[in-house]
């Protein structure tokens, strides 16, 4: 496990559930890896992988909204389910306020998931039907030992939080709701432990803009109030502009990007992320999209591209991309202000004809 020694910026905390200090980043991934395995055969062999999340590593700092971006299928989903512990990691480390997770003398995963709470896509088959609004809400402070009682209270004082007035919506089932209550709930769900860091994974991807814009007011305010740290997953760039404080890229399965938001969508370094920016849709009707920015479908994940995986779509692709892998450099020791990218052409030295010239010591 690679050593930690960096102290990103942080506000002092007192919050009594903060282990770390306010120079500890909340949450620090090392290297996480998962490989999903395609069976086949009369014997139900293993015959390939689907190399889904490829040692990833970054750091969520306190307080701040980490958005992660990148195409479907490039592993944004996987990668928060692994965060949660939803399903087993291959390979890697998590630590949560300085502490690895899973350890007989770190963090539980029940510690794990009273800390990180999750807000899932399709906001309707993330609730039982079976059960009214009021007890999916207070479901999980029951499991966790509250009373029916003070659960039920809970419940009621989160809806009113989020939105909901809790004598119209408790003993409301899920096909009663709008998709924008569904979400409230859903938030209001993830909310009711008492969590530090929310993972909202396309929160809003599935609501209208004009109830879109009320839930991302709603995740500010309610950020600034409880003192949370979000995790933001969208394929929207708009929104993730809007409510990010940071930006990592995601490419097959690995992280190609990395810095401030604004860094990010004034200054692009990596291609891919130059590319989606560009596909973005603009109100102003002289800046139409002529051309696609970026042609093809990715390549297959079971047999990623030797080097540089995005080099089969790159319009400054050269013989070493093909043969190297570009580093992304020392995410784990870097600051939250560095702005970091996988791609020979910002490497001095690399090798490639647009790479600037390394510096003699």
């Amino acid at each position: 496990m690679t050593q930690m020694a960096i102290s990103p910026p942080a506000a002092a905390s007192e919050d009594p559930r903060d282990r770390g200090g306010p120079a500890q980043p909340m949450l620090i991934v090392d290297g996480i890896r998962k490989y999903f395995p395609i069976r086949a055969g009369v014997l139900n062999r293993t015959v390939a992988e689907v190399k889904a999340v490829d040692d990833i590593s970054f750091y969520v700092v306190k307080g701040e909204t980490l958005g992660i971006v990148g195409e479907s299928g490039c592993g944004k989903s996987t990668l928060a389910r692994l965060l949660m512990h939803l399903i087993d990691r291959d390979d890697g480390h998590l630590i949560l306020d300085g502490d690895l997770v899973g350890e007989e003398t770190g963090v539980p995963l029940d510690g794990l998931r009273r800390a990180l709470q999750m807000v899932f896509q399709d906001s309707y088959s993330s609730l039982n039907p079976r059960l009214p609004i009021e007890q999916s809400i207070a479901y999980g402070p029951k499991v966790q030992g509250a009373s029916s009682k003070v659960a039920k209270a809970q419940a009621r004082a989160l809806m009113e939080k989020v939105g909901l007035k809790a004598n119209l919506f408790a003993q409301r089932y899920p096909h009663e709701l709008s998709g924008g209550q569904k979400q409230r709930v859903n938030i209001a769900r993830a909310l009711a432990l008492d969590p530090r860091l929310l993972i909202l994974d396309e929160a809003v991807s599935a609501l209208d803009k004009s109830v879109e814009a009320q839930v991302l007011n709603l995740l500010e305010d309610l950020k600034r109030q409880l003192n949370l740290t979000y995790i933001f997953i969208s394929h929207d760039l708009h929104v993730v502009r809007y409510i990010s404080d940071r930006v990592l890229v995601m490419y097959l399965g690995q992280v190609v990007e990395i810095g401030p938001v604004d860094k990010i969508y004034e200054d692009p370094q990596h291609p891919y992320t130059q590319a989606l920016l560009a596909c973005r849709l603009s109100m102003d009707p002289e800046e139409r999209v002529e051309a696609a920015p970026l042609a093809g479908d990715p390549p297959n994940p079971v047999n990623p591209p030797s080097g540089c995986r995005f080099h089969t779509r790159c319009p400054f692709m050269e013989d070493v991309c093909m043969s190297k892998a570009p580093s992304l450099g020392d995410v784990l020791r870097s600051s939250a202000q560095d702005h970091l990218a996988a791609c020979h052409m910002v490497h001095p030295g690399s090798g490639h004809s647009r790479a600037p010239l390394a510096v003699r010591a």
